[in-house]
């Protein structure tokens, strides 16, 4: 038997390094995990780029674990429970509710790594290559 049965909800922080000149940086995205089938919520630069898509928000536009381009994705971090439940909810409510669904800015955002940002609130902060990440902020401290 394995450790987390197959019904069980998770919501995972991925992120992959950028290619090019921002090879630095990093794209983060959210997947959700459960029984009922795994999902990829994230930010492109291209509106309706593929998958599911409300303007620049895509669901399932890459393979849940795939990079970007330079390198593989990689977990950062996991939710299960309570907290789980509630970034599900925020993630599947996001196409009428991030409010920069029809923007995107690679600097100083609002891009993908707003999107996480914003999804997670202050509850976890993404790391130092997560650039967009603080224009998120000026929503929370309003909400």
């Amino acid at each position: 038997m394995s450790a987390e049965a197959p019904s069980a909800l998770s919501v995972q922080l991925w992120a992959a390094r950028i290619p090019g000149i921002l090879a630095f940086a990093e794209h983060y995205w959210l997947e959700i995990r459960d029984g009922a089938g795994n999902e990829r919520w994230e930010v492109w630069q291209r509106p309706d780029a593929g998958g599911v898509s409300w303007g620049h928000l895509h669901r399932d536009l890459l393979p849940l674990e795939s990079g970007v381009g330079n390198g593989p994705g990689r977990l950062v971090a996991r939710w299960e429970g309570d907290v789980a439940s509630r970034l599900r909810s925020r993630l599947t409510a996001s196409p009428t509710t991030y409010p920069w669904i029809h923007r995107y800015r690679l600097w100083p955002g609002p891009n993908s790594n707003t999107y996480v940002q914003w999804v997670l609130g202050r509850g976890h902060v993404l790391g130092w290559r997560g650039f967009g990440k603080r224009f998120a902020f000026r929503c929370l401290r309003n909400g």
